[in-house]
């Protein structure tokens, strides 16, 4: 079942979905650090994580999924929000110096065209902040977050998967490692929660959060061209009748 952007915006207007908005995008932001003169580019349902981005950033534009449906965004002023498909986002290439995926991997077809057309629209050394559900955290087993929905990755796949699109891994960060539960005290203790499990780099952590750079060179296959000596054969014609 794919979620609708109605479904995304009641989450993230829940207490858990409030928490879970500071959890992630305080690691977010660690890796993403200053935008000034910079434009950026949400794919997904991220414009709960780009208010900060918006104010400062150059340009800001935020693209999201026509399965999931858009909203304007933000509430004032004029909309950066739009329809799209992710993987033939309606750019020109290099036109961007980040981007940020949130609740988009895990929900397209073909991962491997998503992340193909955002290298495209990169800039040059250009940085993308991928945040994609953890296929051994608790949160992809609770199909009532928006994060147990969807294909979720292990950090072997999704390393392949970025060496495979030419990214190059530059910082890596699990986070969300409170339990999906509601109730108000497991929600007061969401910062022990995550310092206990960063300090002991527990494996059950709800979330990957990757900082990856845009690779400029395409590598080139080198094959093993092997020479083989051929004998080449001379037919000799020899008259009728007249011994060879």
């Amino acid at each position: 079942m794919r979620l609708d952007v109605t479904d995304l915006r009641a989450f993230y207007a829940s207490p858990l979905g409030v928490v879970t908005h500071r959890v992630v995008g305080r690691a977010i932001h660690g890796f993403l650090g200053s935008v000034s003169g910079l434009r950026v580019l949400g794919l997904g349902y991220v414009t709960p994580y780009l208010g900060p981005v918006h104010v400062i950033a150059e340009r800001t534009l935020a693209f999201m999924p026509a399965t999931q449906g858009v909203v304007n965004w933000p509430s004032s002023g004029r909309s950066v929000t739009a329809l799209a498909d992710l993987t033939m986002l309606p750019l020109p290439e290099a036109a961007v110096d980040r981007v940020i995926l949130v609740h988009a991997l895990e929900a397209v077809e073909s991962p491997s065209e998503l992340l193909a057309d955002v290298w495209r629209v990169l800039t040059p050394g250009g940085r993308l902040i991928l945040v994609v559900p953890n296929r051994t955290g608790v949160w992809t087993r609770r199909d009532a977050t928006p994060f147990g929905h969807g294909q979720p990755y292990s950090r072997s796949q999704l390393s392949r998967l970025m060496r495979e699109t030419l990214f190059s891994p530059e910082g890596w960060a699990e986070t969300l490692y409170m339990p999906p539960i509601r109730s108000r005290f497991w929600l007061r203790t969401a910062a022990a929660w995550e310092r206990f499990g960063t300090g002991l780099a527990m494996p059950f952590a709800g979330l990957h959060v990757v900082d990856a750079t845009k690779q400029l060179y395409r590598p080139v296959a080198v094959r093993q061209v092997r020479r083989l000596e051929s004998r080449v054969r001379a037919r000799v014609l020899v008259p009728a009748g007249q011994p060879g």
